[in-house]
């Protein structure tokens, strides 16, 4: 911050003894002490909340930019459905046969199947052959 050297602060040591007289000198170096301790908490601090401020705006930055491309990807893969679906009907139409071209009518008729086996003896005939 300020390139104070051991001159500098000696001159300003005697300076102050000067000035001040020997008994104000040392509070006057104690309040000195608080105010530059106080403004240096009050930089570091200040310094703190720029950093997270800019760390955010990166992040905000990012997200948005993954947003883009999310997006984009989305829009395309839309298209591509779109376009897919929209070729499909023609596809359809010459895969699937009409009900005038199937030969055997008799073919889409439902088949009626039996409920019961035909070698399975019926059950009351079970309990009634058992001995007792």
């Amino acid at each position: 911050m300020f390139d104070i050297g051991f001159l500098e602060l000696l001159l300003i040591g005697v300076v102050g003894l000067l000035v001040l007289g020997p008994e104000r000198l040392p509070r006057a170096a104690r309040t000195v002490g608080l105010w530059v301790g106080r403004i240096k908490r009050s930089v570091s601090g200040m310094q703190r909340e720029i950093s997270a401020q800019l760390e955010a705006e990166e992040l905000r930055q990012k997200l948005a930019e993954q947003d883009r491309k999310l997006n984009a990807g989305l829009d395309k893969a839309r298209r591509d459905v779109e376009r897919s679906v929209e070729g499909e009907p023609s596809r359809r139409e010459a895969a699937s046969p009409s009900p005038a071209d199937t030969a055997d009518p008799a073919a889409h008729e439902p088949v009626e199947a039996s409920t019961a086996p035909e070698s399975a003896p019926p059950a009351s005939a079970d309990k009634d052959s058992t001995p007792r």
